[in-house]
C-alpha cells in the first residue's frame, strides 16, 4: 500500500501509484473540481504527476497564493497561444507569473494596437471554451532545439542552448501550441476564465539594451470574476491618485527630459518636502541622533575598500578630475564612516547615532524610472548607529518602535516586516551572517512582531529588516529598513577602545524610516489623492475677499495666519466668490477663509473646510486656535 500524508496530518492509503488528481478525487468532488496542482514532499507539480512512494501531498486551487501564480502563468501560455493563431509570424520569448497578472515578450513585425489586444482576448475566450487540455512532455535538449528552430521559434531555441546539457526540458502542449516551461500548469484552458488584457510595453530581449526591443503585452488574471472586479477597480482608484498628474495639476514638481530621473521641485511641493524633513528632524533630535552632512563626491579608493565599487560599479555615476576618479555616492554609510573616524572613539561613546538627509545618486536603468517613486537622484532619511555587538538588540528593538510611531503619525498602522537573509554574492564569513541574522530575528522576537523570511534578499554586507506599509488601496510599499553590518566599518578602518583599552571594531546598523523622501512624498501624494491632512498641505489655508473693498482685509488677515506660522495664500482676483471657492476647492487646500464686508467689520472670517463643509463665522484667533490645535493632532482628518 501506498500512503499519503495530508496538510492536515491525516493519512490515505492507496493500492498502488496514483495521480495528484486521483487523491483530489479521492478525497472529495468539490476538491477535485477547484484542484488546480499539487505539492508533493514540498514541489509544485502537475494534477498529472504520478505518485509512487509514500509521500506528503496538498491539492493547491485557486485559492492558494501558488494556484494563483499557476493560473497567471497558465494565462500568459493562453494568450501566446492566442498570438499565434492570430498572427503566426510572431516569434514568441518569455512569458511569467508577476504580481497580479502576467506577461509575455513578442518579436513582431509592426506594434500590436489595441484593437489587436481585443482580437487577442476575444481568441482567449474561444480557447478557454474549447477546454483544451494542457499536457507536459519531456524532450531530449538537442531534440527541442531542432524542434524548435523547425518551428521558427528562435528565442525558444536560444533559451534551451543556454540550458546546461543534462537537465530535464519539459514542454507543454494545448492543442497545437507548444511552449518551453518548467511548469507546473492547470490542467486544462477551462481553467482561465478570468482574464484582461492590459497594454503593450517595450522590453529588450533577455533585458540587455544591445539585443533587439520585443513587445510585451501584459494581463492580469484571478481565479474569480470578484477578485478580477475588485483589482480593476483598485486600478482606476490608484489612477485617480496617480501622483504624477496630482503633481502637475497641484502645482508640486515637475520631471524633464534633461534631467531624466531628477525631481524639479515647485514651491508647494518643496513646502510639503520641508514639512516632511523638519518632522523627521525632530525625530532624529528626540532620539538622540547627531545630524551631519557629508560629501557628494568621494574618491574611488573609498568605494573600492567599502566594497561598492565591485559589487555596486554599474549603478554608480562617476567622473574624473586631475586624473583621480570619483563616484556620485549612491549610498551614505562610508561617509558616515569618516565622520566615526575623525577621532578616537571609547566603548563610552556608543551607541554613536548619526543621521543625514543625505542626497545619492544611481544609475538606474532609463525604462524603470516612475515619477517619484523610481529617480536617479534622491534623498534619504538616512542613519547609521555605531554600536558594540551587545548593543544591537536594544537597537534594533527601539528603531522598530520608533518606525511605528512615526508611520502611525503619518496616518500608516499597518506594518508587514520582513527579514531579508544573506544573498548568494557577499562578503564576510557565514558565521558572522549567522550573528546578523539571529540579532534581527531576535529583536522582532523580542517586541512579539511576526515576520517573513526573504530568502538570499538581504543587501552585499548584511541581512536587514524591511518595513511594508499598506496605503488606503491595499498595496504594498517598502520604506524603512534597518541592517546589521559586521563588514563595512572593518574595511574602512573604524575601531574604538574597549573597556580592555584594546582597539575593536564597532557593529554598524544602517537605518532609515521613510527611505527615499521622493518616493515617500509620492506615496503621500496617492495615499492622501492631493487632499493633505492640515499639518502636511502645501498651503493650509486659503482668504478669498468677496469684493475688492475687502482685499486690505484680506491681506491683514494673511499677515496674522502667515505670523501663526500657518502656510497660507490669498485669492485676491477679480472673480465671483463662488467661482475662487471652487478654484481653491480644486487645490484641495484643507480650509477656505471667505471675508465679505461684514467679516471685515466684525474682525472676523467665514470658514468652509475642504469638501464643502461650512464651519461658520468666528474669529480670526479662535480659526488660528483651531487650526494650529489639528496641525498638533497630526490628524487624517
Amino acid at each position: 500500500m501506498l500512503a499519503v500524508t495530508l496538510p492536515d496530518g491525516s493519512k490515505r492509503e492507496y493500492p498502488g501509484a496514483v495521480t495528484v488528481a486521483e487523491i483530489a478525487a479521492s478525497i472529495g468532488a468539490g476538491l477535485a473540481k477547484a484542484a488546480l496542482a499539487g505539492r508533493v514532499d514540498g514541489k509544485l507539480v502537475d494534477l498529472s504527476t504520478v505518485v509512487s512512494k509514500d509521500a506528503e501531498v496538498s491539492i493547491i486551487t485557486g485559492r492558494d497564493a501558488e494556484g494563483l501564480s499557476i493560473i497567471r502563468h497558465s494565462t500568459a501560455h493562453l494568450m501566446a497561444q492566442a498570438v499565434k493563431e492570430l498572427f503566426p509570424e510572431a516569434q514568441v520569448t518569455i512569458g511569467p507569473s508577476i504580481e497580479n497578472g502576467f506577461y509575455y515578450d513578442f518579436s513582431y513585425s509592426r506594434p500590436f494596437t489595441p484593437e489587436d489586444l481585443e482580437r487577442i482576448e476575444a481568441r482567449m475566450d474561444e480557447l478557454v471554451k474549447k477546454n483544451i487540455p494542457i499536457v507536459r512532455e519531456e524532450m531530449p535538449r538537442n531534440d527541442a532545439i531542432a524542434f524548435f528552430k523547425g518551428l521558427g521559434e528562435h528565442y525558444k531555441a536560444e533559451i534551451i542552448e543556454s540550458i546546461p546539457e543534462g537537465e530535464v526540458i519539459s514542454l507543454y502542449r494545448q492543442g497545437d501550441f507548444v511552449d518551453l516551461c518548467r511548469g507546473p500548469h492547470v490542467p486544462s484552458t477551462g481553467a482561465l476564465k478570468v482574464h484582461h488584457l492590459m497594454k503593450v510595453a517595450g522590453a529588450y530581449w533577455r533585458g540587455d539594451s544591445k539585443n533587439e526591443m520585443l513587445q510585451r503585452i501584459y494581463g492580469t488574471a484571478w481565479a474569480t470574476k470578484d477578485d478580477q472586479k475588485a483589482y480593476l477597480t483598485m486600478l482606476a482608484e490608484a489612477e485617480k491618485r496617480d501622483h504624477r498628474r496630482l503633481g502637475r495639476e497641484l502645482d508640486l514638481f515637475h520631471l524633464q527630459d534633461e534631467a531624466p530621473g531628477m525631481v524639479f521641485w515647485h514651491a508647494r511641493g518643496w513646502a510639503l518636502w520641508q514639512v516632511v524633513e523638519q518632522y523627521m528632524r525632530r525625530v532624529y533630535q528626540d532620539n538622540g541622533y547627531n545630524e551631519v552632512k557629508a560629501p557628494q563626491l568621494l574618491d574611488r579608493s573609498l568605494w573600492e575598500r567599502s566594497g561598492h565599487w565591485a559589487k555596486y560599479r554599474e549603478n554608480m555615476f562617476t567622473t574624473e578630475s586631475e586624473n583621480r576618479y570619483y563616484a556620485l555616492k549612491p549610498m551614505n554609510c562610508p561617509g558616515h564612516i569618516q565622520v566615526f573616524n575623525s577621532k578616537l572613539r571609547s566603548y563610552r561613546d556608543l551607541p554613536l547615532r548619526i543621521g543625514e538627509f543625505g542626497q545619492c545618486h544611481r544609475n538606474e536603468p532609463s525604462g524603470a524610472l516612475h515619477g517619484l517613486m523610481r529617480v536617479r537622484g534622491f534623498t534619504q532619511d538616512d542613519g547609521h548607529i555605531f554600536c558594540t555587538e551587545d548593543q544591537i538588540l536594544a537597537e534594533c528593538e527601539d528603531f522598530t518602535r520608533l518606525v511605528q510611531e512615526v508611520y502611525a503619525d503619518f496616518g500608516f498602522t499597518e506594518i508587514a516586516y520582513k527579514v531579508a537573509t544573506r544573498p548568494e554574492k557577499r562578503i564576510g564569513e557565514d558565521a558572522i551572517w549567522d550573528k546578523a541574522e539571529h540579532a534581527l530575528m531576535a529583536s522582532l522576537d523580542a517586541i512579539g512582531i511576526k515576520y517573513d523570511i526573504l530568502e538570499g534578499e538581504g543587501a552585499f554586507y548584511g541581512p536587514k529588516i524591511e518595513y511594508h506599509l499598506k496605503d488606503c488601496l491595499g498595496r504594498s510599499w517598502q520604506c524603512g529598513t534597518i541592517q546589521v553590518d559586521f563588514q563595512m566599518p572593518g574595511r574602512l578602518g573604524a575601531e574604538y577602545v574597549g573597556e580592555d583599552n584594546t582597539r575593536k571594531i564597532p557593529v554598524m546598523l544602517h537605518r532609515a524610516i521613510l527611505g527615499s523622501l521622493e518616493r515617500w512624498i509620492g506615496m503621500l501624494i496617492e495615499e492622501f489623492a492631493g487632499a493633505f491632512p492640515l499639518w502636511l498641505a502645501p498651503v493650509q489655508c486659503a482668504v478669498a475677499p468677496i469684493t475688492d473693498n475687502q482685499i486690505d482685509y484680506a491681506k491683514s488677515v494673511a499677515a496674522k495666519l502667515h505670523e501663526a506660522r500657518i502656510r497660507v495664500t490669498t485669492d485676491l482676483r477679480g472673480e465671483k466668490i463662488n467661482y475662487k471657492i471652487r478654484e481653491l476647492s480644486l487645490q484641495k487646500i484643507p480650509y477656505i477663509l471667505v471675508v465679505g464686508e461684514k467679516e471685515a467689520q466684525a474682525g472676523t472670517v467665514s470658514v468652509r473646510m475642504r469638501g464643502g463643509k461650512d464651519l461658520g463665522v468666528m474669529k480670526i484667533e479662535d480659526f488660528i486656535k483651531l487650526a494650529l490645535e489639528e496641525n498638533e493632532k497630526r490628524s487624517r482628518a
